[in-house]
């Protein structure tokens, strides 16, 4: 599942019918609620600097203009943090969450790195984009980061912090995902990847290994295109997860492209979008439902 841009197949590992029903009820409710909610929630989006053990980290702190809310923090797509994951901040905070969009790749650039993505020629920027990834990629670059996030998550006033924390990732994020899920297991209550790259490989340090100290219920949305290149990523997967009793759903999108979730994503190379909208709002309700469960 690199990081390069209705019939679905759904493998609910540790989910017994009754979790079933929860994340389909929610699913409603965020099928039929999202964009009302939206529009009645104001929220505030601030810039804000976090300290790392290696720098200070630019990113995006975006909250409901009153009360306390659980946590949210969103690891980009190896475009980082730009317009359109604001956007999708933005969203979440809409729904009653507090949440941060780091930038991921502070160690080498300040945001936004690129501003559009859909203008951009994932091969001919691969010599830019390689070592960005590579700098939150590194050997405890994510967890060190991770750590901090989530404490200065707990540390502002916007947030509810008797509440568990979400994390989604998209691409590249959805490693992240899971590395932060295992680093910070007490406080991470959900975890969604979409389109994740890299989450199952057979090196030792490979992601889904860390299934044993996620606490987290965890949902993984995978392209068409990643399963079909990895088909036994989804297997591994849920064997880990079931063998920790980690609930997660795992579900393949037969009909979306990896990156079908972004707005901003490139095109393909015939043309036609990877963005598929329809796809990317059965996700969102995905997301939205796993937060109604795990962050109440």
């Amino acid at each position: 599942m690199a990081d390069d841009p209705k019939d679905s197949r759904k493998y609910n590992e540790s989910s017994s019918d009754l979790q079933r029903r929860e994340f389909l009820a929610a699913s409603l409710v965020a099928g039929l609620g999202a964009s009302s909610l939206a529009a009645a929630e104001k929220v505030v989006e601030t810039d804000v600097e976090i300290k790392t053990p290696d720098g200070t980290s630019d990113a995006a702190l975006i909250y409901p203009a009153s009360g306390s809310h659980p946590g949210v923090l969103i690891w980009t797509d190896a475009f980082g943090l730009r317009p359109s994951f604001r956007e999708m901040g933005k969203r979440v905070a809409a729904l009653g969450y507090s949440v941060l969009v780091p930038n991921p790749f502070y160690r080498v650039a300040k945001s936004p790195v690129f501003v559009d993505a859909s203008t951009v020629d994932f091969a001919k920027e691969r010599g830019k984009i390689t070592p960005l990834m590579a700098s939150v990629n590194a050997a405890g670059n994510c967890e060190k980061d991770a750590t901090a996030y989530i404490e200065f998550l707990d540390s502002q006033k916007q947030v509810n912090k008797s509440k568990k924390i979400g994390t989604q990732g998209y691409c590249m994020g959805g490693a992240l995902v899971l590395r932060t899920c295992a680093t910070v297991p007490d406080r991470v209550g959900a975890g969604a990847s979409f389109h994740g790259g890299g989450l199952v490989t057979d090196q030792p340090t490979s992601p889904h290994l860390l299934a044993p100290k996620i606490k987290a219920r965890m949902y993984f949305g995978i392209a068409s295109n990643d399963d079909k290149n990895q088909p036994n990523a989804k297997d591994k997967l849920r064997e880990v997860f079931a063998a920790a009793h980690v609930p997660a759903e795992i579900e393949v999108y037969s009909e979306s492209l990896h990156g079908w979730c972004v707005p901003d994503m490139p095109k393909q190379a015939n043309g036609m979008p990877t963005y598929n909208k329809p796809d990317a709002e059965r996700a969102w309700g995905k997301l939205v439902a796993l937060y109604k469960t795990a962050l109440a």
